[in-house]
């Protein structure tokens, strides 16, 4: 790897129930009309986010649930567990399956995240969406389809980028995880139009970069 490679993500295991369980479904606190279930595991729990948010603007699914888990894939439960679950809930099976794909295609093709130096120790997710679906959406309290700067980081490199993505445009913070998550990186949701969302993410790019090369300065 070298700075600003891109780092691909993986699914580990996708299945499909056709028709979950009356009590399960319950459980879950589905629609009556959600009759299908699609499983989603992966080794990247935020590129697994916004790829089930593309989900929902391809087929007639919802996310019912979505997770990540602690410490990272590295000290998953299991070889197919990673470090998210998520859940879409649809209708049919086709339309489950449609959102799968979608899904799939997203975190294989689109949801990528970067070395931010040469050993690639250090990654980082600075991803734009164009148009929220319905889970982001919901997620950040804003009108479906608003765009939104997805921003992800270690801790401190984190801090300090988001704080540089503020300040280089007209945008507001609508989600923020501190340091440390789940899998102990931090991150920011913020959102602006278009232009002002793709500004913020460079610079938090650069200034992610900026610190991978010059940790200790002040």
């Amino acid at each position: 790897m070298a700075t600003l490679d891109p780092i691909h993500a993986a699914p580990l295991a996708v299945r499909l129930i056709s028709n979950v369980d009356p009590d399960y479904a319950q459980t879950l606190k589905l629609q009556p009309e959600q009759r299908s279930l699609g499983l989603i595991t992966a080794d990247n729990d935020h590129a697994t986010y916004v790829s089930i948010d593309e989900a929902t603007k391809m087929a007639d699914v919802e996310v019912v649930y979505a997770h990540s888990f602690y410490a990272g894939t590295k000290h998953s439960s299991g070889k197919l567990s990673g470090e998210i679950i998520a859940m879409l809930a649809g209708p049919t099976p086709a339309e489950v399956r449609a959102g799968l794909n979608a899904a799939l295609s997203y975190l294989k093709n689109e949801a990528l995240w970067y070395s931010a130096n040469e050993d690639d120790s250090i990654a980082f997710f600075p991803h734009v969406i164009s148009r929220t679906g319905s889970y982001l959406s919901r997620v950040c309290n804003i009108p479906l389809g608003d765009p939104i700067a997805y921003l992800i980081a270690p801790p401190l490199e984190g801090v300090m980028a988001v704080d540089a993505a503020l300040k280089a445009a007209a945008v507001r913070t609508v989600h923020y995880t501190a340091p440390p998550s789940e899998t102990n990186y931090m991150g920011v949701m913020l959102t602006g139009d278009q232009p002002a969302c793709r500004a913020a993410a460079s610079a938090f790019r650069e200034m992610v970069l900026e610190v991978a090369q010059n940790p200790i300065k002040f």
